[in-house]
């Protein structure tokens, strides 16, 4: 299975497009392809990355292009269990727990308006496209 994991807050604009972007690629309906559209990254969504062979994380952040990091497990788990914590965390966590780590990769989507509202700025909308492409490049990469 291949798992991607949307977050941001929805409500602050160009933050809530790793979001947007699970929705989309949910709609794809690509056979053995899952979508997680969440507001943080908790422990909980360990389970689900044990069972996962690909793992893509999406968010938005402060930057002016499109970043794509292949990420692997820190030696180190945060000592921060609590209801936030980063893909690297995750990763490690899953490792340790379930003696698994599937490939994984982050995706950075520029973001420049994170004040209260629900639309993205031009910046995040073009990053938005280009993260979409670059997720069925993946998707294709691990069939």
């Amino acid at each position: 299975m291949k798992l991607l994991i949307g977050y941001g807050n929805t409500l602050r604009n160009d933050d809530g497009v790793g979001q947007k972007v699970a929705t989309i690629v949910e709609q794809w309906k690509i056979p053995g392809v899952r979508s997680h559209c969440v507001h943080q990254l908790t422990p909980e969504l360990v389970t689900d990355i044990a069972q996962a062979e690909l793992v893509i994380f999406v968010d938005a952040a402060i930057q002016q292009e499109v970043e794509v990091r292949k990420l692997v497990s820190s030696s180190e788990a945060s000592d921060n269990l609590g209801h936030s914590l980063n893909p690297e965390t995750l990763l490690s966590l899953t490792e340790i727990l379930y003696n698994h780590l599937p490939d994984a990769y982050w995706i950075l989507i520029p973001g420049i308006n994170f004040d209260f509202g629900e639309d993205f700025s031009p910046l995040t909308q073009e990053g938005m496209e280009k993260a979409l492409e670059e997720i069925k490049q993946l998707l294709l990469i691990f069939s």
